[in-house]
């Protein structure tokens, strides 16, 4: 029930995880927002997403999961309700900052229950769970593009009714009590000094900045290269978002026999390649190929290196990842800036800016080396 519980919860963040991207086409045109507004709107969300994961750690270690996991939902379901009556772009600003508060409470709330629930084989439960965020962010763009016919609004309260319906669960269900010990600051010192929470930090600061700079920016980028609106959001949704779930169905046999270090290695050397080969593709067929192949490489990293954390910091599991996790949504706020402002207001400057995310592929892997060196 523990893993039911965190898996619906994650599913209905992958929807929301997938949902900027998807809306802003419409978004865009109805509010006549620019390339710059979306990098705002985004940098909003990232920085709510920010914020609570940071904050919800030390609520999670000392309160238990379920607070977390209800408090995260709740903030989740009001921004879904109130966007479709939004007026304007601050009112847009806020809501998406809403919602990233409340996603980013429910990922660190439930990927913390699931590394407490499935100690003996972290990585290899992680991965699988987490197959859950594909299927959310999958579900998104798909059922706008052929089922919705790319109504935001009626998009909006389908992931709110399956928000509501996941809260109904967390509140029934039994958790396991706080997983610190009651003396978080004595617990808190040493981990602050090891220098792999930081390390591990950046690396998640520039993955998160590459798999959202996708969610967010490829329908848009895809559309100014002449790709159909429809199309673009079957790449999203069929492309980017299957190639996640299939990567971390495919990873869990090489978690059998390889350190979960090694796998974020080569996974970051793959992301490189894929991410740079997309962005040069021509033609709908070959970029819906390389789409999934990037999401393919991108699959193992966030659930792999959330397990590479709750191994080294059994005691306050739920703060070092908040902290991990709170690095990888300010390298969103930092990309989706940075993407933003160098299209500035011209969509087709997009391709060019979206070459930060192979280049912040190949830190990763420099970043993962520094990694495996401490680890030795």
């Amino acid at each position: 029930m523990l893993i039911f519980a965190a898996v619906i919860a994650i599913f209905v963040y992958g929807m929301t995880g997938s949902m900027l991207g998807t809306i802003l086409p419409e978004l865009s045109k109805r509010f006549e927002l620019t390339p710059r507004q979306n990098g705002t709107i985004a940098l909003a969300q990232a920085l709510g997403l920010m914020l609570a994961s940071l904050g919800v750690g030390p609520l999670l270690d000392n309160l238990g999961d379920k607070p977390g996991l209800i408090l995260g939902l709740a903030l989740m379901a009001a921004a879904l309700l109130a966007l479709p009556r939004v007026s304007g772009f601050r009112g847009i600003v806020f809501l998406l900052f809403l919602l990233g508060s409340g996603g980013g409470i429910v990922t660190t709330g439930a990927d913390a229950l699931v590394s407490v629930a499935s100690m003996a084989n972290r990585a290899t439960v992680l991965n699988l769970v987490n197959m859950a965020f594909g299927i959310g962010a999958l579900a998104t763009p798909f059922l706008a593009a052929n089922l919705l016919k790319r109504n935001w609004v009626r998009l909006c309260y389908v992931i709110l009714g399956l928000t509501l319906a996941t809260l109904a669960v967390q509140v029934a269900t039994h958790m396991p009590a706080a997983s610190g010990t009651g003396q978080f600051a004595a617990e808190a010192g040493p981990a602050m000094a090891n220098p792999l929470l930081w390390l591990l930090g950046l690396f998640m600061f520039l993955y998160i900045g590459c798999e959202v700079g996708m969610w967010n920016w490829l329908v848009r980028h895809l559309i100014a290269q002449g790709v159909p609106e429809k199309w673009a959001l079957n790449i999203l949704s069929l492309g980017f978002a299957l190639g996640l779930l299939s990567g971390r169905v495919g990873v869990v046999p090489v978690l059998a026999h390889a350190a979960a270090a090694k796998v974020t290695l080569g996974a970051a050397a793959c992301m490189a390649v894929t991410t740079f080969l997309m962005l040069r593709a021509h033609g709908r067929w070959t970029a819906a190929a390389l789409v999934f192949a990037a999401g393919l490489s991108m699959a193992p990293v966030f659930p792999t290196t959330l397990a590479i954390v709750g191994g080294v910091f059994p005691q306050i599991t739920g703060t070092a990842m908040g902290i991990v996790i709170t690095f990888g949504w300010a390298g969103l706020a930092v990309s989706s800036r940075v993407i933003g402002s160098i299209a500035g207001a011209d969509p087709a400057r997009l391709r060019k800016a979206l070459f930060v995310i192979p280049a912040s592929a190949v830190l990763m892997v420099a970043l993962n080396l520094a990694v495996l060196r401490v680890m030795k």
